[in-house]
């Protein structure tokens, strides 16, 4: 049997490889994507794109983590410094979601302060559908310890290849950007990352197209 070979920066096929879309974006906060292991190949997907455009990014694929690697993840300077000040992890999770199946302790509130300064920020994205998000937070509880920042005023989505189930449910990027607008409003770059999840809409609607 042929497997298809992947790009080992995308982790996607080749002839589907999403680097080139990708566009640089700095900004102050760090961020932190955990992506449910079936999102790896989804090719509809966001999450692996978000990661090659921000600098200051991490992805790590599972479904519930080691809870000491989890914590390093959150707490740690990801460059070994041990003179930079210790990050202060923020969970970008809607407030008022339940599930009975799935109960979560109450999350911490989110101090006004830690707003005045992005750059001390690790926001952690999950990536994944509604369900698994939830799982996945579930069975961390590092992450229910952690202060959510919910997103406001949230636009349309422009992720049109992927249907919305909800009103208000965004791509993993879109949920990202948003957030990070949140954070930096006066960032002139944030931008960028739309412009390459729209390159990544249309490249997907050419392939579907007909001949």
């Amino acid at each position: 049997m042929s497997t298809r070979a992947l790009c080992l920066r995308c982790a996607r096929p080749e002839r589907n490889c999403i680097c080139a879309l990708a566009q640089r974006v700095d900004c102050a906060a760090e961020v932190l994507i955990l992506q449910h292991p079936l999102e790896v190949h989804e090719a509809k997907g966001t999450a692996r794109l978000l990661h090659l455009s921000l600098p200051r990014s991490r992805l790590e694929i599972g479904e519930q983590f080691d809870a000491q690697l989890l914590q390093a993840w959150l707490e740690q300077d990801w460059n070994g410094s041990a003179s930079s000040p210790a990050p202060r992890s923020v969970l970008l999770y809607p407030e008022s979601t339940h599930d009975p199946a799935l109960p979560l302790v109450p999350a911490p509130p989110l101090p006004a302060d830690w707003l005045a300064e992005p750059a001390r920020l690790r926001l952690v994205v999950i990536d994944g559908t509604w369900r698994k998000s939830r799982k996945m937070l579930y069975l961390n509880p590092l992450l229910q310890q952690l202060p959510r920042l919910a997103l406001q005023e949230l636009p349309a989505s422009r992720y049109a290849i992927r249907r919305a189930h909800r009103p208000g449910q965004l791509s993993t990027l879109e949920a990202a950007c948003c957030a990070l607008a949140q954070l930096e409003p006066a960032n002139p770059e944030l931008g960028r990352l739309l412009q390459a999840m729209d390159a990544l809409v249309l490249r997907e609607q050419q392939w579907r197209s007909p001949v």
